[in-house]
């Protein structure tokens, strides 16, 4: 919060909001605001179709449960650092026998997104070190070896599946034995996996530079896409907790697109409107399905 106090209390003059609001309103502004909404449901859609693909060989569902899953999950993930309470609705549409095999792919499945996220955010990481100072090189450093620990798990989950599977099923079941299960990542289903994961961070990435761009004079540069995937590389990787979320990616913004000459204002703004249309609207839809569905608040297990 310092951190954007100070890099901010230059920016959020009077006359400079008035100016960031003039160009929200021009005719390059409405049309870039209108073509990141109609992405919204475009990016909740991919992750829908592809929670259908992964939990597919345990419990078979349609797409419209696996997009009330979806959201619901976003919604209930806001409790929990890290959005660790997000499983807890999507496994909400399945069968009660079926949840701690479920639970377990809704871990993998994420794994997928990020290793996405650290591909392209490593080789961002690469050309844009030079802009981390004595002050935050820490976080270069920090985020590299997270992203080398979660390359890692994500390896042993693939490759040792069904035994994480068979232990954790044992372990939450209340059942005295748990069926076998033999989950396979076949060449199909990896590839589209990745496909579709690939295709919801172009998605991401095309708000994030939609938006960026809107209080942005200057011609196409690397220096913005890069800072892009870096963006997304260091909020992907590092938990936050929900009320102070838009703080720190706001925080992170002005560290990684720092040179790009765009001012910390705009930087602000354009990362904190990325989260409130991705998280905190689709939480709203959310929200609602979970009351549809007479949803239990309480953090036991819901019997549906």
């Amino acid at each position: 919060m310092a951190i954007i106090y100070y890099k901010l209390k230059a920016d959020f003059t009077a006359d400079k909001l008035l100016l960031l609001a003039k160009v929200a309103f021009t005719l390059k502004g409405i049309i870039c605001v209108s073509l990141v909404v109609i992405l919204i449901p475009v990016n909740w859609g991919i992750e829908s179709y592809k929670w259908k693909l992964i939990t597919q060989p345990v419990e078979a569902i349609s797409f419209k449960t696996a997009m009330q899953s979806v959201y619901s999950g976003v919604c209930l993930g806001n409790l929990a650092p890290g959005r660790a309470t997000e499983f807890v609705a999507k496994i909400f549409f399945f069968k009660p026998e079926n949840r701690s095999k479920i639970t377990v792919l809704h871990f993998v499945g994420g794994m997928f997104q990020l290793a996405i996220s650290i591909v392209f955010g490593m080789i961002a990481l690469f050309f844009k070190f030079k802009n981390f100072n004595e002050d935050n090189v820490w976080v270069a450093y920090l985020v590299s070896v997270l992203a080398i620990i979660v390359s890692g798990i994500f390896l042993l989950c693939l490759f040792k599946l069904n035994k994480i599977l068979q232990l954790i099923s044992k372990r939450i079941s209340k059942q005295k034995s748990t069926s076998e299960l033999i989950y396979e990542f076949t060449k199909p289903l990896l590839f589209k996996l990745f496909a579709f994961s690939s295709l919801r961070y172009f998605v991401f990435f095309s708000q994030m530079y939609l938006l960026i761009t809107l209080f942005y004079e200057g011609l196409f540069s690397f220096q913005i896409v890069f800072g892009i995937w870096l963006y997304f590389l260091i909020t992907s990787i590092v938990p936050m907790i929900s009320f102070i979320e838009a703080a720190v990616r706001a925080a992170v913004a002005l560290i990684v697109f720092k040179n790009c000459g765009i001012t910390n204002g705009a930087l602000a703004l354009a990362s904190i409107l990325v989260w409130l249309l991705n998280i905190v609207l689709p939480s709203i839809v959310g929200y609602f399905i979970l009351i549809k569905q007479n949803f239990n608040f309480k953090f036991s297990l819901p019997k549906k």
